[in-house]
């Protein structure tokens, strides 16, 4: 039994104008990542800012990205939060705006201990009937969740998956071997994609695919086909654009090569904000090596 979600998955940047969400824009992004392969929509995560918005507005973006994406593929929202009864209310507001599932990252600010993520996650899958993904990205939250906490909450029949993202190929590795067949792991971390694949994961949660979707898709395609050496290749190819996606602080880059590539406004929210005249010259030169600009 395959995972819920599987493949080439976008974490969708969150385009605004004027400090508004811009919908006309999202909804362009929502049908242009599907024509271009991308099979499962996150939005609201770390690369769509997520913590600069305000309740409503995490309600009327999942909303449009599942209305807009009209049962073609999944949608995986962000719901995540540092205090435990903020994710309950943001997840049951996923339920409601119809998403497949949502993706809970590990508390930041807080540091709990192994203990408390344990029992965070545990009460939010049995507050609200919807599958979940764990989310661990220690560069961002400043706790680590274990393997052994994994492991613990894979039980737990709603926890489908997680999105590694603590760069430990060793720990993720434990995930894969030790969990049930049907827990999908994810890579959160586009430079490790392929290695990721290749020792069980079942797909990515890009930020790369914001600005490649195509590219992105074609190395889980062919993975998936049994094409390991292509898989090998295409991943290489792509690694400096992996790597200058990732010369400021996520979302930055990718919404400033959005936005040179006319997809977006070249808008942020504070504290986030626009790259320096350097590593934008950086950007471009390299948008420009892969035909983006």
């Amino acid at each position: 039994m395959n995972p819920l979600f599987q493949g080439s998955m976008v974490a969708l940047i969150t385009p605004f104008h004027n400090g508004k969400v811009d919908e006309k824009t999202l909804r362009s992004l929502v049908d242009w990542q599907i024509e271009e392969g991308t099979q499962v929509l996150v939005p609201c995560g770390t690369t769509g800012e997520a913590p600069t918005l305000s309740y409503e507005e995490h309600e009327k973006i999942i909303s449009i990205v599942v209305e807009q994406a009209k049962g073609r593929v999944p949608v995986l929202a962000g719901a995540g939060s540092n205090a435990t009864e903020n994710a309950i209310k943001l997840t049951r507001q996923a339920k409601k705006a119809g998403a497949q599932g949502t993706l809970q990252v590990t508390p930041y600010y807080n540091k709990p201990t192994q203990e408390g993520l344990y029992q965070h996650f545990k009460a939010i899958a049995e507050a609200v009937d919807l599958p979940m993904v764990l989310y661990n990205v220690p560069g961002r939250t400043a706790v680590n969740m274990e393997s052994a906490t994994t492991l613990r909450l894979s039980r737990i029949d709603n926890i489908v998956g997680i999105k590694e993202a603590s760069g430990k190929l060793e720990q993720i590795n434990q995930i894969i071997q030790e969990s049930k067949k049907d827990f999908g792991v994810y890579s959160g971390d586009d430079p490790l994609n392929t290695q990721i694949y290749m020792i069980g994961g079942k797909g990515a949660i890009s930020v790369t695919a914001n600005v490649a979707p195509s590219r992105v898709a074609k190395i889980w395609n062919a993975f998936f086909a049994g094409d390991k050496k292509m898989a090998l290749s295409e991943q290489e190819q792509l690694q400096a654009l992996n790597k200058i996606l990732f010369i400021e602080t996520n979302p930055i880059p990718v919404k400033t090569a959005l936005a040179l590539m006319g997809k977006c406004n070249e808008e942020f929210r504070l504290p986030l904000c626009t790259m320096s005249e350097m590593n934008k010259a950086s950007l471009k030169e390299t948008l420009k090596q892969y035909h983006l600009i």
